[in-house]
């Protein structure tokens, strides 16, 4: 990872208090909201609790559920590695959808691809089976001001 900002080799906020910030920034998603299992320096690990209403028709989980959760672990590392900052702001997401998640907790893996002072790249790695059988790849962009 490159970057001229914030150094992605020290943590400001680990899993723990990763997750007390979530909680207290996002309070309505209750028990829908993600949950960082682990943070390193690079790299967050969360899990969302598979819910019935994250189905498509077809009993897969649905894109926006898989987009929502490519976007929380790119917040989450980015947080991670700069402290607090709530108004870090998406700039751009690009996915792939690789194959169909399964019902499921729903797991995603945020690595830093570059952190500078205004602008961040993650790559999200996001499945529900196991990490080899990805269902998506994204490519998120964080604003920071």
């Amino acid at each position: 990872m490159s970057g001229d900002g914030p150094s992605a080799e020290a943590l400001r906020l680990d899993a723990a208090a990763l997750n007390a910030f979530l909680a207290k920034a996002f309070p309505e998603a209750g028990p829908y909201l993600p949950v960082v299992l682990e943070a390193e320096p690079g790299r967050v690990l969360m899990r969302q609790a598979f819910a019935s209403r994250a189905l498509r028709p077809g009993g897969l989980i649905s894109g926006p559920t898989q987009m929502g959760m490519a976007d929380s672990a790119a917040y989450a590392v980015i947080l991670a590695h700069i402290g607090e900052v709530a108004m870090a702001v998406t700039s751009s997401l690009t996915i792939h959808f690789l194959r169909g998640a399964k019902p499921g907790d729903l797991y995603a893996e945020g690595t830093l691809l570059k952190l500078g002072r205004r602008i961040a790249t993650v790559d999200v790695l996001i499945w529900s089976e196991s990490r080899e059988r990805a269902a998506a790849r994204a490519t998120v962009t964080y604003a920071i001001p």
